[in-house]
């Protein structure tokens, strides 16, 4: 792609009229904000995991959606008023596509850097906060409580552009066999491959997204 993305510094500073102007709202779901490893390495608030090796993606299970509305009744009932909105995203939320066998879940919230607002009933609760990327769309990861389904939990401010475009990403995929099928043939052409972080692996795939999100947006 030709496109020059923002660095997330950059991004971070933009102000609100910028932010606004004419077809704001698909000027940004076309954005890919960019951070440094160092930023990446620093997000991680415990440090980053290291691992060696594939990444293990698996046949659609049918009983993921399922998994997701029963900690989706969960996250509802710990936090009541403070859900926006809740959506089950990532590839296991796409009917057929093979998938790590994890629960994405998109949160979003009045403030996520308003931790106090929602971090302690989580952890009450068995939630771990793993990662905090105030340069990066303020976005927080927190790992579900161990149970019968894994669950990561990512929160963003409402309204925010990233958590917009996940959903335009995960619908178009519903809708569109053909993306849906480039995109799980470029996860299994790349997950067998040795990776020394999750990251660099999710980051691989990052053209092959960005021209299926301009295929949405262009729709």
């Amino acid at each position: 792609m030709s496109e020059s993305f923002p660095t997330a510094e950059e991004l971070h500073h933009l102000t609100d009229a910028e932010l606004g102007a004419a077809d704001a709202r698909d000027d940004l779901l076309l954005l890919r904000v960019e951070t440094t490893p160092e930023q990446d390495a620093a997000a991680w608030v415990h440090g980053r995991p290291e691992r060696s090796g594939p990444v293990n993606i698996v046949p659609y299970d049918p009983t993921w959606p399922e998994d997701y509305a029963v900690e989706a009744q969960r996250v509802r009932d710990i936090l009541g008023e403070h859900v926006v909105t809740l959506a089950h995203v990532g590839s296991t939320s796409v009917p057929g596509l093979a998938a790590k066998p994890i629960i994405d879940m998109q949160l979003t919230v009045a403030d996520s850097t308003d931790e106090a607002s929602y971090v302690a009933e989580l952890e009450a609760a068995g939630y771990r906060l793993v990662v905090r990327e105030p340069f990066w769309h303020e976005h927080r990861l927190l790992k579900g409580p161990a149970g019968a389904a894994e669950i990561n939990l990512h929160v963003y401010t409402a309204g925010n552009s990233e958590a917009e475009r996940v959903l335009v990403f995960c619908d178009w995929l519903r809708a569109h066999d053909a993306d849906r099928d480039l995109y799980v043939q470029t996860k299994l052409g790349l997950a067998p491959q040795q990776w020394a972080h999750l990251q660099d692996y999710t980051v691989s795939k990052d053209s092959v997204i960005d021209d299926i999100i301009h295929r949405a947006v262009a729709a």
